[in-house]
């Protein structure tokens, strides 16, 4: 087995965890430095084992409460902090996201409702190329839904083709 192999099963071998195989004991008596770590390993475990972790004082969870409210009383948190400062603010941007929506759906409705009736009349000029084509256009919608021009073109066609 390799050193590296080795040093990943320190942990467990010095803590008594696994038993060592007779591949890692044969490589522990011919590799020194293997040897002497897992040795450092299994004194710094045993010096774990023996500590003890100090007791805190009987009253340090009334004093660690306390601090916490009087922390809690000194400072809001930001969030509520820039809540209360930013209200107003708020109310005021959505009130004026709501107008410019509405103003923008009316702009939009009266646009449609121009191109439903066409353009204005004022515009049209009769007479000139323009005002003639545009004449024409606003009229389509009459001239392609008339049954009296399809007779008409009917009858040609038959008084063309005798």
């Amino acid at each position: 087995m390799k050193c590296s192999e080795i040093r990943e099963l320190f942990p467990d071998l010095a803590a008594g965890l696994a038993a060592a195989e007779p591949e890692v004991n044969d490589h522990l008596r011919a590799c020194v430095d293997c040897a002497g770590t897992l040795e450092e390993f299994r004194k710094t475990m045993a010096l774990l084992d023996e500590w003890q972790a100090p007791e805190p004082s009987p009253y340090f969870d009334v004093r660690l409460q306390a601090r916490l409210r009087e922390e809690a009383a000194k400072q809001p948190s930001r969030w509520m902090a820039w809540m209360k400062l930013s209200r107003p603010a708020l109310a005021l941007s959505l009130a004026a996201i709501v107008v410019v929506g509405a103003a923008v759906f009316r702009l939009e409705e009266k646009k449609i409702r121009r191109s439903k009736n066409g353009p204005v009349a004022a515009n049209i000029v009769p007479g000139t190329a323009v005002g003639d084509l545009q004449a024409l256009d606003t009229n389509h919608d009459i001239y392609s839904d008339s049954d009296l021009l399809d007779d008409l073109q009917v009858q040609e066609d038959v008084n063309a083709n005798p």
